[in-house]
């Protein structure tokens, strides 16, 4: 997936389909926190077992229904690191069309407060975006 560094296959269950037969609204977002992990993952697995992110914000477009049968796929990169936060943007392509685009903030907490992201988190992220990313 262009553009993107971590992309995830994710497996559409019956359980997320709606009374209508499409994947209800509020999975997108699951869908896209499997892919935030498995970027998570590729930064530093320590990282995350210490649970210092929290998700702050989340926003998705629907772009075209997405349904039991498809193929779907789903693109995560960070689009800006603040001071101690940070975005993160999603593609989600069925069956290689696009279906919806998201954007999560998420906040780096020491001792249950907003911190400085640490310095080699910051490394670690503009590597593995292959870019450097200002604050």
């Amino acid at each position: 997936m262009e553009g993107f560094p971590v992309s995830v296959p994710v497996q559409v269950r019956f359980r997320d389909l709606d009374a209508l037969g499409h994947v209800n609204n509020a999975v997108y977002l699951t869908y896209f926190e499997v892919a935030r992990s498995a970027y998570f993952a590729r930064l530093e697995p320590d990282w995350v077992a210490q649970g210092h992110f929290l998700l702050a914000r989340a926003e998705v477009d629907f772009r075209r229904p997405v349904h039991l049968e498809d193929r779907v796929e789903v693109g995560v990169r960070v689009v800006r690191l603040g001071r101690s936060s940070f975005d993160m943007e999603y593609l989600l392509l069925a069956n290689g069309e696009e279906a919806a685009r998201g954007r999560t903030v998420q906040v780096w907490l020491e001792g249950g407060r907003p911190a400085p992201l640490p310095e080699a988190m910051r490394r670690r992220i503009e590597e593995l975006e292959g870019r450097p990313l200002a604050l």
